[in-house]
């Protein structure tokens, strides 16, 4: 073989230059960045989530209990008549997730009997599984109920546990339609530093 065919073959087995290996660090560098922002989105949002969920299911509970009817208690004597009513269901607090009031980035276990007191009892909600957050019924309301009557469910969390509280609510008021009370929703949660 000829020096020139070995010296041709030697050029075209060389390596990667410095600058080729230098933009293969940096790509790979900008694209870990994306990933790690992605998931840690991805998982603030899955912790949110929780509270979404129980604010959607503590407004549908509390629109069904609104729709229970409630009737005097005791006997109706006979060809007698009694008042039947709707009502919101009175203020519910949960208790803050441990017992110093720390809910910073922690999960909280709740017991059953937590749940008991009128408020939650009425609106037969409860959560059975750790929770992010702490739940809140709050109602302004009159017996028996009248157009204006309002309530608002809330949820609190320190999810990153800088003591900066993350606040989503969703509020619920009657109002008149015709001459008879409806029970309406907000069109949406409203959040306030939601990722805190």
């Amino acid at each position: 073989m000829r020096i020139q065919d070995r010296l041709n073959k030697l050029r075209n087995k060389r390596g990667f230059t410095l600058v080729e290996l230098m933009i293969v660090v940096a790509i790979i560098g900008v694209l870990a960045a994306l990933a790690i922002y992605g998931v840690r989105k991805y998982l603030t949002n899955a912790k949110t989530a929780e509270a979404r969920t129980g604010l959607g299911r503590l407004a549908k509970d509390a629109q069904v209990a609104y729709e229970r009817e409630n009737v005097t208690a005791g006997i109706i004597k006979l060809t007698e008549k009694a008042d039947i009513a709707h009502n919101l269901c009175p203020k519910a607090t949960a208790k803050v997730p441990n017992a110093d009031g720390d809910i910073k980035n922690k999960k909280y276990q709740s017991s059953p009997v937590e749940w008991n007191s009128n408020g939650w009892q009425c609106l037969k909600f409860s959560m059975n599984d750790p929770q992010y957050f702490q739940y809140e019924y709050d109602a302004t309301t009159t017996a028996p109920a009248t157009a204006g009557n309002k309530f608002t469910a809330h949820a609190h969390g320190d999810l990153d546990g800088d003591g900066i509280l993350s606040d989503f609510t969703l509020p619920g008021e009657l109002q008149d339609a015709s001459g008879e009370l409806v029970l309406t929703l907000a069109a949406s949660i409203g959040e306030s530093a939601a990722e805190e």
